[in-house]
């Protein structure tokens, strides 16, 4: 395909011919936790769905025993909990979280799935609470919140049954295992985090988005950038390759990327600042083009200048491979319509297959 890849990416270079470059990303904020928040739910001003909420308010869940949405080691700071919230939506389109940011992956569980007393007990629990939930409900036919709490508690109820099998990597050849570098010193917790992915994926959750932290570069550039690079290079690369070869990647759309780039120039001694005038991120599988590089920036790599990509029209794009409209999908609250994008966004064809 003629991609220009990092040599930092030796292993996901190696699936160039999937990946479709987006090189010309813009946004309007150069600080993390308003970066953050924007690339999430497409604002920094107030309390908006995030993407994965509006995904699963748009299409709804394959598994009923799991949820819609997964957030696996989100970070705790630059917004927390409303890059995977879901504000005015239904509560039962909210993230779910495994483990943080700031935590090893191993070991990390969804807080409280399991209650005290036998299925049974538990089922006469939930149904009495359901019933009480249901006449709030028909005194206060307009809350849209109750019956995502009705939903939520059906949820939680479910997740029982299969949230533990799904989180045991254990099951796990030995062979796919090593694909992901999980057991590897340098890529075990993101190998984890990929191969928990994969396995969300294949158990029918819409969303899954998983964290990686250690970017904020303004320091000991040389050293960091590439402890930070060898530990995501494979867990990708594996993710890539183990959802190509179980037929997944067609119908699965793979996105990398992050809140802004950095800049091409030093930063102190040996460091980078933020840049979020021009940079690259990238997507791969259902409806990309592989192999494509779009936009551009100047020579010196500093700022977007043709072809120019902004969140919006990010989201546009992301929604439209997942089969969605982007402006009509829509929620009324607070007496207007609402959508991920505003009143902005074009979807990037030069990236669709």
């Amino acid at each position: 395909s003629g991609l220009w890849i990092s040599e930092f990416f030796p292993n996901v270079a190696k699936h160039a011919d999937e990946l479709a470059l987006i090189r010309s990303m813009q946004t309007d904020l150069p600080a993390h936790p308003q970066a953050f928040l924007r690339l999430h739910t497409g604002t920094s001003q107030f309390v908006r769905p995030s993407l994965g909420a509006w995904a699963t308010y748009g299409l709804g869940t394959e598994n009923e025993n799991l949820p819609g949405f997964i957030t696996i080691a989100p970070p705790n700071n630059t917004g927390g909990a409303q890059n995977y919230g879901s504000a005015f939506l239904p509560s039962i389109c909210q993230g779910t979280r495994i483990g943080t940011g700031s935590r090893p992956i191993a070991g990390a569980e969804v807080k409280n799935l399991r209650a005290p007393g036998s299925p049974a007990a538990q089922r006469l629990e939930v149904d009495l609470i359901q019933t009480l939930n249901r006449e709030a409900q028909a005194r206060n036919p307009y809350h849209a919140e109750i019956e995502g709490v009705i939903e939520s508690y059906e949820l939680a109820f479910k997740m029982q049954s299969q949230m533990p099998a799904v989180l045991d990597l254990a099951k796990e050849s030995d062979a796919t295992k090593k694909l992901y570098g999980v057991g590897d010193r340098d890529t075990d917790d993101f190998g984890r985090k990929c191969l928990m992915a994969r396995r969300f994926i294949e158990a029918g959750v819409r969303f899954v988005e998983v964290g990686s932290g250690n970017w904020d570069h303004h320091f000991n550039l040389s050293g960091a950038l590439s402890r930070t690079t060898t530990s995501v290079d494979k867990p990708i690369a594996g993710l890539l390759t183990d959802l190509q070869q179980r037929g997944l990647l067609k119908e699965t759309l793979v996105i990398w990327g992050g809140e802004f780039g950095r800049t091409p120039y030093a930063q102190g001694d040996d460091g980078r600042d933020h840049n979020n005038k021009g940079y690259t991120l990238w997507l791969a599988g259902g409806g990309v083009k592989g192999g494509t590089s779009y936009g551009a920036t100047d020579d010196h790599g500093a700022e977007a200048v043709q072809d120019k990509v902004s969140l919006p029209d990010l989201h546009a794009t992301i929604l439209h491979l997942l089969g969605l409209d982007h402006e009509k999908l829509t929620f009324r609250y607070a007496g207007r319509d609402f959508r991920l994008t505003d009143v902005k966004g074009e979807v990037v064809k030069g990236v669709l297959a």
